[in-house]
């Protein structure tokens, strides 16, 4: 059997569906990179709020050991004592 020659358009048909292929493949890896990237600074999120919840707690037990049971008005700088 002869090898037979594949019209000009069907060759450029073929050449026009492989770019494709590759060009959503390489959009599928930069999806992936991205998802890495958001889970990552997500992570990272995670752990600054953990650590803000710790430094308000403690600090929050700081000034109660300090002032007492009551609440604080942050606008004018006052403790407020529990009634």
């Amino acid at each position: 059997m002869e090898n037979k020659k594949l019209e000009s358009a069907e060759v450029e048909k073929l050449k026009e569906l492989q770019q494709t292929s590759a060009n959503l493949t390489g959009e599928f890896g930069n999806l992936e990179i991205l998802k890495l990237q958001v889970e990552s600074r997500k992570n990272d999120l995670v752990a600054a709020y953990n650590k803000l919840k710790e430094d308000e707690t403690a600090f929050g037990k700081e000034l109660s050991d300090k002032y007492g049971d009551g609440t604080i008005d942050i606008e004018k700088g006052e403790f407020i004592p529990k009634k």
